[in-house]
């Protein structure tokens, strides 16, 4: 499966990163903690390279802690690269971790000359979020949609440096199936991009596969089921997904897992773990 969604603003965002990077000391790239890999975005490591860069694991309070520890140590290995999670509910270590790791590669704002960096990534990671917590007040704007940036925003942060948040972009083509699924689980694709039910099969496998024991909680299930259909066949029948004559409704049922995993309520879950990167669960029937 090869996904193809490019909205017209990113062609214009691609141009715009380009023509920016080049002014710019630092890229600050935030990935979703629950897909590193997924969340990556080849164009910001292409109009990077040489930078120096912050890896910023975005929504780290909604992962699984041992899997992103494991997904800093190799973020890590990358030449010039260091990375550290960030959680919502702890903004003053996310503000200090950015100006620590900063000085690490040598920069120092001045008053007349501040760090310039660039914050980046795919739609929907938190970009305008991290934004938020470095000034400590709402200066853009956040949704749970992708796309929600579409113009380049810069203020300086009482560190004084200057950041700017580029609208969120995307490849022109996602070839990688495993990639493109974790994405849509996430949020980062929009809901129409992809059908509801090949993600909710996808999600149910994976969940099946790493963290049964959660969905058995959180479903109040009697044991765990052998696939990702019985899973969501589950879900259907104690969520209000029948049919007239008893029939479960998957694709409703699809709409109750995805939902309920980005919003974390099944627990601390991710999507892919170093070594397994090209090794994903796939969908049972």
């Amino acid at each position: 499966m090869t996904l193809q969604w490019y909205p017209g603003h990113m062609t214009r965002a691609r141009r715009e990163l380009a023509e920016l990077m080049p002014s710019q000391d630092l890229v600050i790239e935030v990935i979703d903690a629950r897909l590193p890999a997924a969340s990556t975005n080849p164009v910001v490591a292409e109009l990077g390279r040489g930078k120096p860069c912050i890896k910023v694991l975005a929504k780290g309070d909604l992962a699984d802690p041992a899997v992103t520890r494991a997904w800093i140590a190799e973020l890590q290995r990358h030449d010039r690269t260091v990375a550290f999670a960030s959680a919502a509910e702890r903004p003053g270590d996310t503000r200090k971790r950015i100006a620590e790791l900063a000085g690490r590669f040598g920069l120092r704002s001045t008053r007349d000359r501040p760090i310039r960096a660039l914050i980046a990534g795919v739609p929907n990671v938190g970009k305008s979020t991290l934004i938020n917590l470095l000034m400590d007040r709402l200066v853009a704007k956040t949704g749970d949609k992708p796309a929600i940036t579409k113009v380049q925003q810069r203020v300086v942060l009482p560190t004084g440096m200057a950041v700017t948040d580029s609208p969120g972009i995307m490849w022109p083509k996602i070839e990688d199936e495993s990639g493109a699924l974790r994405l849509a689980l996430a949020g980062s694709i929009p809901d129409t991009a992809i059908d509801y039910l090949t993600v909710g099969m996808f999600g149910a496998g994976w969940f099946l596969a790493r963290y049964p024991a959660l969905v058995v909680a959180r479903y109040k299930l009697p044991a765990t089921p052998a696939t990702a259909e019985g899973l969501l066949a589950e879900i259907g029948r104690r969520r209000g997904g029948l049919r007239a004559g008893g029939e479960v409704d998957l694709h409703k049922a699809s709409e109750v897992l995805v939902r309920e995993f980005r919003q974390g309520v099944l627990g601390r879950i991710s999507l892919e773990e170093p070594e397994a990167r090209a090794t994903p669960v796939a969908p049972t029937a």
